[in-house]
């Protein structure tokens, strides 16, 4: 199954680029993740952008307003999609204003990261972080330090 992040502009921060940099490079051995930076905008051109990216495609949408499973219940949804057959699940990550309501609207899974709001690019790198944990626990690898 595919992984697809669709996130609203490129990290600026220089913290944010190299944990992004770091993780894509430990997930690149799974050769399953694809990361799309999309362009910055209005807030609906943002939504319309990240909903065209994730066509076809599982839309895990990350607000602070969702879900908050622990690791083991993220890699088991990521497990039961994989099992069903699913083409691929596309992360959308807004930018720095959320994801308009039509977004939300559209998502098969509204996923937060924390209770607290993330500036978008800390919340991207949380991200890879997460998915890089469930694919060494999917292997029954140990975690790298």
């Amino acid at each position: 199954m595919k992984l697809r992040i669709c996130v609203i502009g490129k990290p600026k921060l220089a913290y944010a680029k190299a944990g992004v940099e770091a993780y894509l490079e430990r997930l690149q051995r799974y050769g399953r993740l694809e990361l799309l930076y999309l362009k910055e905008g209005p807030q609906v051109q943002e939504g319309q952008r990240l909903l065209q990216a994730s066509e076809g495609y599982k839309r895990v949408v990350l607000d602070e307003r969702g879900a908050l499973p622990d690791t083991l219940a993220f890699k088991a949804r990521l497990e039961a999609w994989e099992m069903g057959a699913e083409k691929g699940v596309a992360f959308l990550i807004g930018g720095a204003e959320g994801h308009a309501q039509a977004v939300r609207d559209q998502a098969d899974w509204l996923l937060a990261l924390s209770k607290l709001t993330l500036q978008h690019e800390l919340a991207l790198v949380v991200l890879l972080e997460q998915l890089y944990r469930v694919e060494t626990l999917k292997r029954g690898e140990p975690y790298h330090r």
